[in-house]
């Protein structure tokens, strides 16, 4: 079976060397050099055209986002995996779309890592099972929120609208030509519907669901 060269870039000396010394335990793989800063990492991936990048996200001067184009111009057929902190789905969609081939979270177990790289060699994309998981979570979430949002009545949205902007009772009646006993009524039924408490929680409940409100 074809060996496996990879180079790792990572600003933690102690992770990438770690992981370096990990992964060339493994006789299918080639550690093809190792870096800490984008400036040598490009010299080392131009000079060398791994076929694997292992990639953080963080650095203290550029990012990850950005280098993934550069690396893809350079040397077009190196896979590149995102090794990184975040697990967050937007940052892993982000490398995705700038045209990373997997993503796996420093919280994952090693033989993701080794999983990533089996199937990114094959021209597949891969997802490390931290970011699965996030994901069923988040478009449960946002399903909740969506169904909850279809119990409102467009004044009562309207409403929400004004109280994630910060204005009072007062000012919302002003701004919708309400009386101030009928703003406070619908912020009643508001609350009631969502099964909220307070202004805090109504205001958490919508900020990861503007395009729902919007």
């Amino acid at each position: 079976m074809k060996e496996i060269t990879v180079v790792i870039v990572d600003d933690h000396k102690l992770f990438r060397e770690m992981l370096a010394k990990t992964l060339a335990l493994n006789k299918q793989i080639k550690i093809a050099g190792e870096s800490g800063t984008w400036t040598a990492a490009r010299k080392l991936i131009k000079f060398k055209k791994p076929d694997i990048v292992l990639l953080d996200i963080n650095f203290p001067k550029g990012s990850g986002f950005d280098i993934v184009p550069g690396i893809k111009k350079f040397s077009p057929r190196t896979r590149i995996i995102a090794v990184t902190m975040y697990n967050q789905p937007a940052y892993a969609q982000k490398m995705l779309d700038m045209g990373a081939n997997g993503y796996v979270t420093k919280n994952s177990p090693y033989n993701e890592i080794l999983k990533a790289i089996e199937k990114v060699m094959k021209d597949q994309v891969y997802l490390c099972t931290e970011i699965k998981n996030n994901l069923v979570q988040y478009a449960w979430g946002r399903q909740r929120i969506g169904l909850g949002i279809k119990k409102l009545s467009s004044r009562e949205i309207e409403v929400v609208k004004l109280i994630k902007d910060g204005l009072t009772s007062k000012q919302t009646a002003k701004k919708l030509g309400l009386a101030l006993k009928t703003v406070e009524a619908h912020r009643y039924h508001i609350f009631r519907k969502l099964k909220l408490k307070n202004i805090a929680s109504l205001i958490s409940y919508f900020n990861s669901a503007e395009h729902v409100l919007i």
